[in-house]
């Protein structure tokens, strides 16, 4: 019997090995984990970096692993060619659209542009009520600490509304994490974006 109601997960990270070996080593772990709980892992299609650690990781734990990659990075020095499925796309925005798609929830290991990017964006769609699926930051090394002092800041400015804010899941380990997203409950679609609303 499955644990958990989702059966597939994104994961967005970083594309770059970084200088942190406890980054690098959790990317490869969350990846085992979430095989080991069956749970599909769907990213960004690199071999490369945190990304390229993530699928090993489920790869050798036998899980299933989507990647999605848009074709102008399609080249060998980067593109996973292991994976269960590839899919590729015409550009960036098809890329987080189809990992949207294919995706039960979303998980943030650490990164950069394109990680936060991604990430933000999906928060946004989630504000939005476009979705209803849990986003959650996995923050074991502290790495998302300056990131979540600054929300806090735009809460307090009156800038980012606390519910908003909720959205966020965090906790400091894969287990956890999951938990939070497992019990995830989303908030009301907002009035001005209901069209049934009278």
């Amino acid at each position: 019997m499955k644990k958990y109601r989702f059966k597939s997960l994104a994961v967005f990270c970083a594309s770059s090995d970084g200088n942190d070996p406890g980054i690098y080593e959790e990317a490869y772990n969350v990846g085992a984990f979430l095989a080991g709980e069956q749970i599909e892992v769907v990213f960004g299609g690199s071999r490369l970096g945190l990304m390229g650690q993530v699928a090993k990781g489920a790869l050798e734990q036998g899980g299933e692993v989507t990647g999605v990659i848009p074709d102008f990075l399609k080249t060998k020095e980067v593109v996973h060619t292991d994976l269960t499925n590839l899919i590729t796309t015409k550009d960036m925005h098809g890329r987080k659209l189809k990992m949207h798609d294919l995706s039960d929830g979303f998980i943030a290991l650490p990164g950069g542009f394109g990680t936060l990017e991604e990430l933000f964006e999906i928060l946004t769609w989630g504000q939005l009520g476009l979705h209803r699926k849990p986003v959650g930051i996995l923050n074991s090394t502290g790495y998302y600490d300056d990131l979540l002092q600054l929300m806090e800041k735009m809460v307090n400015a009156g800038l980012l509304r606390k519910e908003n804010m909720n959205l966020v899941l965090v906790a400091g380990n894969i287990a956890d994490l999951l938990q939070k997203m497992q019990t995830f409950e989303p908030m009301p679609v907002p009035k001005w974006m209901n069209k049934n609303q009278t």
